[in-house]
C-alpha cells in the first residue's frame, strides 16, 4: 500500500509518502513541505497548496491519502487555516478518485509511539526509527506527515475488519427483519384464508 500523508497547514503543509503493509518493514518514498508565504492572500495560498499536493500526487501515485483530522484548538484562526489546507488536500485526492482517510493527532501519536500524548520530538524519533532514516525529517510537519502515512498503514487492516463486521451485522439484521416481515405476512395471509 502506498500512502500519502498530509499534515495540513497554511504556511507549512507537511507531505510524506510511505510504502508498506502492516507487520512488515516500511519504506519512505518521499517527504517534504508545501510552503506558502504568510503575507500572501488566502486564495493564492490555497492555490499554492493545491499545486503542491497535485505535484506529490503526480509524482508518487498513492493509493490513499491520509490527512490529519482537524480538531478544535484555542486559536480559531489557526484551526481555520488548517481546515482550509486539509480541504484542499482532500479535494485533490477526491478529484482523482483516491480515497481519503482521516486520523486524529492522538490516533497518529498512539500508532507511532504507543502514547496518544507523545510530543513532536518523540514522534520524529519513532518515524526516524520505523523508516530507518539517518535523522528525523525537518521540519516537524514533514515528520508528522510520515507519521500519518504510517498510522494509516498500520490501522487500515483493523479498520477494514471492523467495517466488514459492521456491514455483516447490518446485513444479518436486515435479513432477520425481512424474515420477520415475511413470516408476519404469511401468517396474515393464512388467517385470511381460514376465516
Amino acid at each position: 500500500m502506498r500512502v500519502l500523508g498530509v499534515d495540513p497547514g497554511l504556511t507549512r503543509c507537511g507531505v510524506g509518502v510511505v510504502d508498506g503493509v502492516a507487520g512488515r518493514p516500511l519504506t519512505m518514498r518521499g517527504v517534504g513541505v508545501v510552503r506558502t508565504p504568510a503575507d500572501a492572500e488566502l486564495g493564492l495560498r490555497l492555490v499554492a497548496i493545491e499545486q503542491g499536493i497535485e505535484q506529490w500526487l503526480d509524482e508518487h501515485d498513492p493509493e490513499i491519502l491520509a490527512v490529519e483530522r482537524v480538531f478544535s484548538q484555542h486559536n480559531v484562526r489557526t484551526v481555520m487555516g488548517t481546515a482550509q489546507a486539509s480541504a484542499v488536500a482532500m479535494l485533490c485526492a477526491s478529484r482523482r478518485g483516491i480515497p481519503v482517510a482521516l486520523h486524529t493527532p492522538s490516533e497518529v501519536k498512539a500508532a507511532v509511539t504507543g502514547s496518544g500524548r507523545a510530543d513532536k520530538a518523540q514522534v520524529g524519533a519513532m518515524v526516524t526509527r520505523l523508516l530507518r532514516l539517518d535523522a528525523p525529517p525537518k521540519p516537524a510537519d514533514a515528520a508528522d506527515a510520515l507519521a500519518l502515512a504510517i498510522c494509516h498503514i498500520w490501522r487500515a487492516p483493523a479498520q477494514n475488519r471492523l467495517q466488514q463486521a459492521v456491514v455483516q451485522n447490518r446485513f444479518q439484521q436486515a435479513a432477520a427483519q425481512h424474515a420477520a416481515r415475511t413470516l408476519t405476512a404469511q401468517q396474515a395471509a393464512q388467517k385470511g384464508r381460514t376465516a
